[in-house]
């Protein structure tokens, strides 16, 4: 059976035409389609997005921090509705061949970069391989790619060595952005100049990166989506400290805050009449946190040893107590977000502290004089906040069933150094992000072929399990749906009984902002998407 969508060109009063999509072969209509009433136009919004990123374009980098910006100026080939159904943005129609080893996409026509050139089907075959050979997760995402053809000047194929059933889902706009051909070719994609300053078909415009401040970028008057945008500007804002933070949202100097906001602010924030709280997830990318052992350490090698230090952690107790409830207890590799892989009947360690004293003992270690069995390091991905304090919990529990925990805090870099180059670590409190599918983000921290020291968000803990990684691997290629959903729950019953890492809770993903804000998420890209349809009703 083909797969295949078809959509028409986008009228003026934006009525929704008939899609048959993928296997269901039913309607699917895109999120946030407006009826009758236009939304107001113009006004500035200012964004505080928190981490500097290094690059505002991610065609050769992941930094979370750009998520929120990339897309606005570089678009991908689709978007994606609240049930992961494709729907089109620089791809107008798409099929996948029952083989599942081409992809054809014809693409909108009239669409032009914002220096005027003519986007094609060059630009679009040109950025796939450059994902595939300069992006972190491109790498793995288009490994089976072997060819991107230009048909025509607005179609292209994809040829592919062995099925990716997940790449259908892998064209969001910050994900695999489309750069323009006449300005990367030729140069060393990660050091194009264009990464800091974009140029996109999208519907805003770069301005300005000033240091240390914030991004601007101004309404393209010439996006293929008019009367798209609606706002004349975004500002990105990167306000670190928690407590500018929060007044910065209060105040107004923001309308959306995404980031350092302390959760202990959050209730006062709600009753603000002027604000929103938004907690809904963000399932194309839901975050996850965890403990990763190294099972390089003698006394973690030992699943006994492991599973002890499960039974003697209350997860509930850090989802209440160092969450404040804003976060789902999380017994397996998959966060619950992630609504179609996600496997709730999972063996589960219950809070124990005797049966980890048990399992201790077995193990054959026994307190010592200073009622200590063993010493480990734990190093949590961020000096403060839920990383640092899930950190200080482990170490206090841990105490208590004889085990002596040191606690070092370092900035990011330096723990992305500790634990995936110098590997001097024990356990890591980190989080990880699952991504639209496990093939994607979750098989690259358990598959044994994916222990690359000096390559950050690996396999951290040096995990080996031949059955795991078959089952990983027959996923990867799998077609049938209903066979690979449960290639993958027996994958998560594997590793949850082997433990390699100690699965935590999913954050709840908080959003705060002013309430004239309108259509501010639409798909399961949340704020990551091209924003083209956000609007200020000031």
């Amino acid at each position: 059976m083909t797969i295949k969508t078809t959509w028409g060109p986008t009228p003026t009063r934006r009525a929704l035409l008939l899609s048959t999509v993928a296997l269901a072969a039913t309607t699917a209509i895109p999120q946030g389609v407006w009826a009758e009433t236009e939304p107001t136009r113009g006004g500035t919004v200012s964004i505080n997005i928190g981490t500097e990123p290094p690059v505002l374009v991610l065609i050769a980098h992941s930094a979370g921090a750009a998520y929120y910006v990339s897309g606005k100026a570089t678009e991908s080939l689709l978007t994606y509705d609240r049930n992961f159904a494709p729907q089109p943005l620089l791809a107008t129609e798409w099929t996948v061949s029952k083989d599942g080893l081409r992809y054809w996409f014809k693409l909108r026509k009239g669409v032009k970069w914002h220096d005027g050139r003519d986007f094609t089907a060059e630009d679009v075959a040109f950025s796939i391989l450059a994902l595939k050979e300069n992006h972190p997760r491109g790498r793995a995402t288009f490994a089976s790619v072997q060819k991107a053809n230009v048909l025509g000047s607005h179609e292209v194929e994809l040829l592919l060595s062995k099925p990716a059933p997940y790449l259908l889902s892998a064209f969001a706009s910050f994900e695999a952005p489309i750069v323009p051909k006449h300005l990367y070719e030729g140069t060393k994609i990660a050091e194009n100049p264009h990464n800091v300053a974009p140029v996109g078909t999208g519907p805003y415009k770069f301005v300005e990166w000033v240091r240390g401040s914030h991004a601007l970028f101004e309404r393209n008057e010439n996006y293929w989506g008019a009367p798209k945008p609606y706002l004349d500007q975004i500002i990105f804002r990167f306000i670190i400290d928690p407590a500018a933070a929060v007044a910065a949202i209060e105040t107004g100097e923001v309308q959306i805050s995404t980031a350092n906001l302390p959760l202990t602010d959050i209730e006062r924030l709600k009753a603000n009449p002027n604000l929103v709280v938004d907690t809904a997830p963000a399932p194309y990318s839901p975050s996850i946190a965890r403990a990763e052992f190294n099972l390089e350490n003698k006394y973690l090698a030992d699943i006994k040893v492991r599973h002890a230090i499960a039974h003697a952690i209350d997860k509930d107790f850090i989802v209440n107590t160092v969450y404040l409830g804003y976060a789902t207890r999380l017994d397996g590799p998959v966060s619950p977000d992630l609504v179609k892989f996600y496997t709730p009947d999972l063996p589960k360690y219950d809070f124990s502290p005797e049966k980890a004293e048990k399992l201790l003992d077995e193990a054959g270690y026994k307190r010592g004089a200073d009622g200590f069995r063993f010493k480990l390091f734990i190093d949590p991905t961020q000096p403060s906040g839920p990383p640092k304090q899930t950190a200080e919990y482990f170490a206090q529990a841990l105490s208590k069933v004889g085990i002596k925990v040191e606690l070092r805090s370092q900035d990011f870099a330096t723990f992305v150094k500790r634990i995936f180059t110098d590997r001097d670590f024990d356990i890591a409190i980190e989080g990880m992000s699952n991504l639209y599918d496990p093939t994607v983000g979750i098989q690259r921290l358990y598959w044994s072929k994916n222990f690359k020291p000096g390559v950050p968000f690996t396999n951290g803990s040096r995990y080996s399990n031949p059955d795991v990684d078959r089952l990983l691997e027959a996923a990867a290629v799998e077609i049938d749906e209903k066979k690979r959903l449960q290639l993958f729950k027996e994958f998560q019953t594997l590793v949850v009984q082997d433990l390699p890492t100690l699965d935590i809770v999913t954050p709840s993903v908080i959003t705060v902002y002013d309430k004239r804000i309108k259509n501010l998420k639409i798909g399961v890209e949340d704020l990551w998407s091209n924003g083209a349809e956000i609007s200020f009703e000031s």
